[in-house]
């Protein structure tokens, strides 16, 4: 079976209106992403549907999204809470040099220098950054942030991410 290409953006919050429109939630400070997407997938049972975007309007809360063919109150209830999706590609085309895909950092091993001392179990934002969840060889799980001056580089071909392990960083 072909490895699933989508990557999750969104949520449908819940209607907006009774045009058919969707409230939608997204990850922070992804308005230009979000604004650009021209098709989105929701996922029923295994299939992926995909759902034409007619427009989008950024709130200060969330985005309201009006999709092609769905024009009731009705029509957009039956996609309330569910996930929305995007191809890999679409997501991987927006990326900046610096940014990746959850699924790529999960499971890379971190190193000090040359010393290994943990790897990637997981990664999680706290409203401020980025958090890279890495358990330690003492089978602890240290939260690192994901910033410049602590990650120097992640290297996802050779599964490496370097850090600068500051005092009381890794327990």
């Amino acid at each position: 079976m072909m490895k699933n290409n989508f990557v999750s953006v969104g949520k449908i919050l819940n209607f907006h209106g009774v045009r058919g429109e969707a409230k939608m939630g997204y990850s922070k400070n992804r308005e230009d992403f979000i604004t650009k997407l021209k098709t989105v997938y929701i996922k029923f049972e295994n299939n992926y549907i995909p759902l034409n975007i007619l427009h989008i309007k950024i709130t200060p809360k969330c985005a309201i999204v009006k999709f092609e063919g769905i024009d009731t109150l009705n029509d957009i209830l039956e996609y309330k809470n569910k996930v929305v999706f995007v191809e890999e590609s679409t997501v991987r085309e927006n990326l900046d040099e610096d940014e990746f895909l959850i699924d790529e950092l999960v499971g890379l091993d971190v190193y000090d220098g040359e010393t290994k001392v943990g790897a990637v179990v997981g990664v999680s934002n706290n409203g401020a950054g980025d958090l890279l969840s890495v358990k330690t060889a003492g089978k602890n799980i240290s939260l690192v942030p994901f910033v410049k001056a602590i990650v120097l580089s992640v290297d996802i071909k050779n599964r490496k991410i370097q850090i600068n392990n500051i005092e009381g960083l890794l327990s």
